[in-house]
């Protein structure tokens, strides 16, 4: 990947580290991102899982969300999201969904295993039957279950994704 980096694309990386290595100094968690669009930086977020309490709060997530805020959509066409480490599953659907061009990552998920940081056991649970799961999946199927789907294509107004 690193014949592919241009000099901007290695000081934005860099910038990552220097982020994630001051998160983790201070009680954070050791990632972070940062998204540019046009050469210009959008959004910059560290991983504050632990420091609030919650599961979600990783830095892909909070950094896409900050950048959205700041261009006013919800998705990042023309953004590029640079991470301090390649990023976990739950990172992964959210770049999706926000449709960045692309994604530039430092360290791997093999190094984030040896850190204590190992998600093998999400990726490896997608491709289970839901019921099947560590944490059990079960399709309740109500007749009215597609509704709020129904409401959503009846809406004049909505915004595709």
């Amino acid at each position: 990947m690193s014949d592919v980096l241009t000099q901007a694309d290695r000081q934005v990386l860099q910038r990552c580290i220097a982020l994630a290595s001051e998160s983790a100094r201070t009680g954070g968690g050791p990632f972070s991102a940062i998204v540019v669009k046009d050469g210009r930086v959008i959004a910059e977020a560290c991983n504050s899982v632990t420091r609030d309490h919650d599961p979600t709060a990783h830095a892909e997530v909070a950094a896409i969300r900050k950048a959205c805020q700041a261009l006013g959509d919800h998705q990042l066409n023309g953004c590029t999201i640079y991470a301090s480490c390649e990023p976990c599953p739950m990172c992964l659907g959210a770049i999706y969904w926000a449709r960045a061009d692309k994604v530039i990552f430092a360290a791997t998920r093999e190094q984030a295993s040896g850190a204590g940081f190992d998600d093998s056991l999400v990726y490896r649970e997608v491709n289970i039957p839901g019921p099947k799961r560590q944490i059990p999946f079960y399709h309740g199927a109500l007749d009215d279950a597609d509704a709020p789907f129904r409401q959503w294509l009846a809406f004049a107004a909505r915004h595709s994704y």
